[in-house]
C-alpha cells in the first residue's frame, strides 16, 4: 500500500491485481445487488455469457463492451479501454491502452 497517504490505480493494482473488464463488471453487479441472471437480463446477454465475462474466460469485443457501457449508463471509453487492455494482456503484449 502507498506510504504517502494516496491510493490510486497503481496502488489498487499492486494490492489486488489488474483491473479487468470481468472483475469491474462483477463488482458493478454486486454493487447493484443483482444476481447474474438478473444482471444478464438487464444487459441483454445470456447468464452464461455474463459468467464467462466475469470469470475472464471471455473478453467482450469493443462493440459489446460499448453496448454494455451504454446499458450501465457509464462512459463507453472506460469499458472499451478495459476490454482492449484485457485483449492485449491475453496476447502477452506489454502495451497500455489509452483512449482520449
Amino acid at each position: 500500500m502507498s506510504t504517502k497517504g494516496q491510493y490510486g490505480t497503481s496502488e489498487l493494482e499492486e494490492d489486488f491485481g489488474h483491473l479487468t473488464f470481468g472483475n469491474a463488471l462483477a463488482s458493478h453487479r454486486m454493487g447493484e445487488e443483482k444476481s447474474q441472471r438478473e444482471f444478464a437480463a438487464f444487459l441483454g446477454i445470456s447468464p452464461q455469457s455474463l459468467c464467462d465475462i466475469e470469470k475472464e474466460r471471455r473478453i467482450p469485443t469493443p462493440s459489446r463492451a460499448s453496448k454494455i457501457a451504454r446499458r450501465l449508463g457509464e462512459p463507453e471509453s472506460f469499458w472499451v479501454q478495459l476490454a482492449l487492455q484485457d485483449m492485449f494482456r491475453k496476447e502477452n503484449l506489454d502495451l497500455v491502452v489509452s483512449i482520449a
